[in-house]
């Protein structure tokens, strides 16, 4: 009997190579079980040894999953890396082939991670069959074992102590905006301030040498090392060592004077025995202010030869230029075996007189300086007064006096300091927040100071917009303004502030 006797509709052409499923009728084409699509999952579950549900351990400290055996990760939600680390954790799914895997989104609150997985499974007599099916992860709280030594007070393996023992800091000031703007210290589990410094410490020390090496490469400085055997295991001879490094920082600033040993000036094309200290990077940058002549000192030879300056920015007088000359180059005495000069700089004969005896005394002081491209007359400028200085110093103590020029000018004075700093619309990022009295003092000030005077010294630091500080309406007056210098609105960068709004979301 035909199925067209029992069914007119069905044509006798739909008929051919069709069977009844043996479990519910229908009419199917062959395959090896001859049961429909519908009775085998029925009958057949390929996904059976695949766990439904599964553990996730989260360390909200550090907000990283464990990857067993112990390695933590960090994952975002619902990123890639999240769903291969819920992938590994299912054992079963070596026995099916893997075709499609995605989250479904669950409330970020609810401890749950739902994976959508379809998989393809061989079933009897060749069959694939494909089914789809939801694995449930539930996240549970584990403090991963970093964050159990930062509990424990006993975490770090490693750290670095960073000092600069001198009364000028400015290259310490600037180190530290360097460490912020590279990033250096995201591997560290603490940072303290201490006193003249700075302590780093590290759970690891490949973290702190690789801190070590960064501040090599930005500023001279000089380590040692010591290590210190916590505990030992005599049957696999595994010993536990806790390092310290110490870094000292060259005690030499920007804008400070210091005198060169006779060797010394040999070897840096015969320079003049008082130089200035034109900036600190990887090397000491020295510059003559008689003559212009520049000259470059790494940090192995001067901790081979070390020498501290004979003035500081403390000791800055004010002086108020009454006549300045140009020297052409052409009119300039060239020595035998001079280094090379700087062109950024213009020598000049200057005529000065304290500003504290302006009107009183009728004799200017005269010198060479190397600011001519800056001064013109009736401008102040700060300088030292090798004359009326305390010095002590044996190596200047053997230089007549004419080895070295009465007066020494640094910088062009650009009026009151506290006039400046309320004038100043940005701010400086800090290591360090809970004690800032080093900041309070003068020589930080003066390294403010230095970052608007001279645009190339703050390319290497972030500079923040201040909000707490408004722009008043004749700012565009001001920053054409010449006689102070002002960093723009174009250099400042805007801080990442999250806050709370009354909804609870974070803006």
């Amino acid at each position: 009997m035909e199925y067209t006797e029992l069914d007119p509709s069905i044509k006798k052409e739909d008929t051919l190579g069709v069977i009844l499923c043996c479990e519910c009728g229908v009419a199917i084409t062959p395959n090896p079980s001859n049961m429909c699509v519908t009775c085998l999952r029925n009958h057949i579950d390929i996904t059976e040894g695949i766990p439904k549900q599964a553990v996730l351990h989260f360390c909200r400290n550090c907000e990283r999953y464990l990857q067993p055996p112990s390695e933590w990760i960090q994952c975002a939600l619902e990123s890639r890396e999240l769903l291969a680390l819920c992938l590994k954790k299912l054992t079963g799914l070596k026995d099916v082939k893997l075709v499609d895997a995605g989250f479904i989104w669950t409330e970020p609150h609810s401890k749950r991670i739902k994976v959508k997985l379809t998989v393809h499974g061989e079933i009897v007599g060749g069959t694939v069959l494909q089914q789809v099916f939801v694995v449930e992860f539930t996240v549970s709280y584990q403090m991963c074992t970093d964050c159990h030594r930062v509990e424990a007070k006993d975490f770090w393996r490693c750290y670095v102590q960073i000092r600069q023992r001198c009364e000028n800091k400015k290259t310490f000031f600037y180190l530290e905006q360097l460490i912020l703007k590279h990033k250096a210290h995201e591997n560290t589990l603490g940072i303290k301030q201490m006193h003249g410094g700075l302590d780093f410490y590290y759970a690891n020390e490949n973290h702190a040498r690789k801190m070590i090496d960064f501040l090599q490469a930005v500023v001279p400085v000089r380590t040692t090392s010591s290590k210190r055997l916590i505990s030992t295991d005599i049957h696999s001879n595994i010993c536990n060592y806790k390092f310290t490094y110490s870094v000292e920082i060259a005690p030499i600033s920007k804008d400070s004077a210091v005198c060169l040993s006779k060797k010394q000036r040999q070897q840096l094309g015969n320079i003049s025995a008082v130089c200035l200290v034109h900036k600190v990077a990887s090397k000491i940058h020295l510059i003559d202010p008689t003559t212009a002549q520049i000259a470059e000192i790494s940090s192995n030879v001067y901790f081979r030869a070390p020498f501290e300056g004979i003035c500081n920015p403390k000791q800055l007088v004010e002086f108020i230029v009454m006549d300045i000359d140009i020297i052409k180059e052409k009119d300039r005495k060239i020595c035998p075996g001079q280094g090379a000069v700087s062109f950024k700089h213009v020598l000049c004969d200057v005529w000065l007189v304290k500003a504290s005896e302006l009107g009183i005394n009728d004799n200017p002081i005269h010198t060479k300086s190397h600011l001519g491209h800056l001064l013109k007359v009736g401008d102040s400028v700060l300088g030292y007064n090798l004359i009326d200085a305390n010095i002590n110093n044996e190596t200047f103590d053997k230089l007549n006096n004419n080895e070295y020029p009465d007066v020494i000018l640094v910088k062009k004075f650009f009026g009151d300091r506290m006039s400046r700093y309320n004038q100043r619309l940005w701010k400086l990022k800090h290591l360090a927040e809970d004690e800032q009295e080093e900041r309070k003092k003068t020589d930080y000030q003066d390294f403010l100071e230095d970052l608007e005077e001279d645009q190339e010294f703050r390319q290497n630091v972030n500079i923040y917009r201040d909000t707490s500080k408004h722009i008043p309406i004749d700012t565009a007056a001001k920053v054409n303004d010449d006689s102070t210098p002002q960093i723009t609105l174009a250099e400042m960068l805007e801080d990442l502030v999250l806050e709370d709004d009354a909804m609870g979301e974070v803006e």
